[in-house]
């Protein structure tokens, strides 16, 4: 075993204190009463008052959030849907065509995607809004989606689904009943990192946004250009610990599950012995 020598352990406290001590800083200043972010002057929760307070800020927020739970969910259903065919389809005609329009989105620059889409919108004469912020969210999240789904269905088991069909089920009942519910963590997943990528999403949004709809990125950015204020610090404290809170809970629901599923194991096995 290798042991966890000065330098190692050096090398991991700078990463960390890299990553993770603005973020401290950030939260600290956020309860900063002055106006200036670099100046404390005492601990105070009046910026998380006015940032409640303030409507364009809270219509931002509801904007990004129906943004992306739309564009997320169009992106989960035709990103399964492609994934299946991709898996399960086998050699067709297009077949190259099909599979590189789906992943181009991935290595595609976003300022390219952002524009693109803005000249077809433009070409097409429709407005600008949260429609067209929803189909460029699902085009470029529609890939992920399609990648995570399609590492799974390639080690789905196919005899499954194969009895389901013997004992009288469609081809359809047969996906609904058994293939979705077995490959629901992978399309669970895929959905929460659309979710992830639309709302922190700000080329694409401010190429094919409009004036009625403003994205909480595209704010943030638009106030930190005048100067940074401490509601953006109190606004990015709430979405730190929102992260956080996501995370844990995650965490102790997967430990959890293994400890379930190892305690049925160890129960069958002396129930066999």
């Amino acid at each position: 075993m290798r042991r966890f020598s000065w330098f190692n352990a050096t090398s991991l406290t700078l990463g960390f204190a890299f990553l993770y001590l603005p973020m401290v800083i950030l939260v600290i200043y956020s309860f900063n009463a002055s106006k200036l972010v670099t100046v404390w002057a005492g601990f105070s929760t009046r910026w998380y008052v006015e940032l409640f307070q303030d409507q364009e800020f809270l219509d931002a927020a509801w904007v990004t959030v129906r943004v992306a739970v739309f564009s997320s969910t169009i992106a989960t259903v035709l990103g399964t849907m492609a994934a299946s065919v991709l898996v399960r389809a086998g050699r067709f005609r297009g077949r190259t065509l099909f599979s590189g329009m789906i992943y181009a989105p991935l290595v595609m620059p976003e300022v390219i995607t952002g524009l693109s889409l803005l000249l077809l919108f433009i070409g097409i004469g429709l407005d600008r809004g949260i429609f067209t912020i929803v189909l460029a969210h699902t085009t470029f999240s529609m890939c992920y989606v399609s990648v995570v789904v399609s590492s799974r269905l390639a080690t789905f088991d196919r005899s499954l689904e194969e009895a389901a069909l013997d004992l009288g089920c469609s081809p359809f009942q047969a996906f609904r009943l058994v293939t979705l519910p077995i490959i629901a963590p992978a399309v669970i997943s895929g959905w929460l990192l659309a979710f992830t990528l639309s709302l922190d999403d700000l080329v694409i949004a401010s190429f094919t946004t409009g004036p009625s709809a403003t994205t909480l990125p595209i704010k943030i950015f638009s106030a930190v250009r005048l100067g940074v204020s401490p509601q953006i610090n109190a606004l990015s404290t709430i979405m730190i610990a929102i992260v956080a809170v996501g995370v844990i809970t995650a965490s102790l629901i997967t430990k959890r599950a293994a400890v379930t599923q190892a305690r049925d194991e160890q129960a069958a096995v002396r129930a066999t012995g």
